[in-house]
Order: structure tokens, then C-alpha cells, then sequence
């Protein structure tokens, strides 16, 4: 008896090497958190701030190549404000929100662990403006905006055992009426 439990422990041990090399590390569903740098251009004006938010993806891997969907969703802290925009006492602040984005992506694998991206999508990000008039508040007005718009960008991410993964990425998105976002975010994710 135990002749074949050392039998089943050895194909075991031989076995599981294989298996992590099986071409999986970069394929199957995922989902992950994202934190970075964001940096807004409306109107020859550039503001920054944080991005956060969470992606989710599928990804099939044929040899050393890797073809993958994303959806996402992020929001964001910057935002611009100007003081005595038409009168003293005044202020007008225009604020980056959440911006929705899908996609698509094509990755090279570079070694076991390592995989590098391009992509490409369409983004919906959404602008709002605030104006205060210092006094009486008659003049005050809040108003939201979605802007449609194109995002491309590239990354590089690394997986952490089987199932984690770390990302690194930048990325450029040029919505309407001028407006266009510059982020570098990091990821940490999980496949399934």
C-alpha cells in the first residue's frame, strides 16, 4: 500500500510543475482594483488627482499571445476651481467624475510570469460644474456632462502565484469638446 502512495505523491510532484506552466497564467476571468495619477486638459487648463476604481476582464491566451475584453469604472479627485471668475467673491470649480470604459486588449507573454498589453476602447467620462456667486446664491448653478470619447493605452502585469496579479499601466483618453485625461495607475487583481 504505501509503494503506491509513494507512486501517487511522485506523479503528483512531477505533475504539478506542469500544470503551472500549462499557458492559464494569463487567461480566464479577473477582476481587479486600480489606483493611480490622473490628469485632466479641458480648455489649455490641466488639473490632477487621484483615480481609483475597479476593472473586470476576460482574457484567452493561444500560445504567447493574449486577447482580452475589459469593462471598468472609476472615479477620480481632480478638479480645478477659480476664484473671481466674473465678480469678486465668486467661484467656479469644474470636477473630473466617474468615467465608464470598455474594451478590448492584446497582450504578449514575455516569460511565465510576465505579460505585457496594449488597449483600446471607448470611455464615458462625466464632467461637472459648480458655480457659487458669493452672495445672494440667485446666480449658483450646478450642471453634469457626459463626454464620449477614446481610450488607448499600454501595461505590463506580473502574476503573483496562480490566481493573483499586479499591473502597471498608462493610458490617454480624448473625450469631446477638447476635453482629454492622462492617467498611470498600478492594479492588484485576482483571476478565477
Amino acid at each position: 500500500m504505501s509503494k503506491y502512495l509513494v507512486a501517487i505523491l511522485l506523479a503528483g510532484a512531477v505533475a504539478a510543475p506542469a500544470y503551472a506552466q500549462d499557458g492559464s497564467t494569463f487567461s480566464g476571468p479577473r477582476v481587479e482594483g486600480i489606483v493611480g495619477y490622473d490628469r485632466a486638459h479641458v480648455e489649455g487648463e490641466n488639473s490632477d488627482g487621484v483615480l481609483y476604481g475597479a476593472r473586470v476582464g476576460y482574457d484567452v491566451r493561444a500560445g504567447r499571445a493574449v486577447l482580452g475584453i475589459d469593462g471598468e469604472i472609476t472615479d477620480s479627485t481632480t478638479d480645478e476651481c477659480i476664484s473671481g471668475f466674473t465678480v469678486a467673491g465668486d467661484r467656479l470649480c469644474a470636477n473630473a467624475g466617474r468615467d465608464l470604459y470598455v474594451g478590448g486588449r492584446v497582450g504578449a507573454v514575455l516569460s511565465r510570469n510576465a505579460m505585457i498589453y496594449g488597449l483600446a476602447g471607448y470611455t464615458n467620462g462625466r464632467i461637472t460644474l459648480d458655480y457659487n456667486d458669493g452672495g445672494t446664491g440667485a446666480a449658483n448653478f450646478h450642471d453634469g456632462r457626459n463626454l464620449d470619447g477614446v481610450r488607448v493605452g499600454a501595461g505590463i502585469q506580473y502574476a503573483i502565484g496562480r490566481n493573483a496579479f499586479v499591473n502597471a499601466e498608462y493610458r490617454y483618453s480624448n473625450y469631446e469638446d477638447g476635453v482629454s485625461r492622462n492617467q498611470v495607475l498600478g492594479g492588484f487583481g485576482v483571476r478565477f
